[in-house]
């Protein structure tokens, strides 16, 4: 499922017009992003979290060059889904198998 594909679900579903649906979805993405980006966690009960982990140094390989390199400690995005959600996803594959 694509951006236009959720947007054009969201006009079904909601009878928003494409263009606000679009600037809605994109507003949601942004926030999350400055939210995250300034160290802030979002949650959502039911669907999950958006959090960032902190990655620790490590060394790594460059198999075709034979050489190591140390990769510096960094933060990275990370979605957590709910339980809920979990479970949900899981019937579905149920259902389908």
């Amino acid at each position: 499922m694509t951006k236009a594909d959720v947007v054009s679900k969201i006009t079904s579903k909601t009878g928003l017009n494409k263009e606000d649906a679009e600037s809605v979805l994109e507003s949601f993405f942004v926030t999350i992003k400055e939210a995250l980006a300034e160290g802030e966690n979002v949650y959502f009960r039911g669907f999950g979290s958006f959090i960032t982990k902190q990655r620790a140094e490590k060394t790594a390989r460059n198999i075709t060059k034979n050489t190591t390199m140390i990769v510096p400690a960094h933060i990275i995005p990370h979605f957590k889904p709910s339980d809920e959600f979990v479970h949900q996803v899981k019937q579905r594959q149920l259902h389908t198998a």
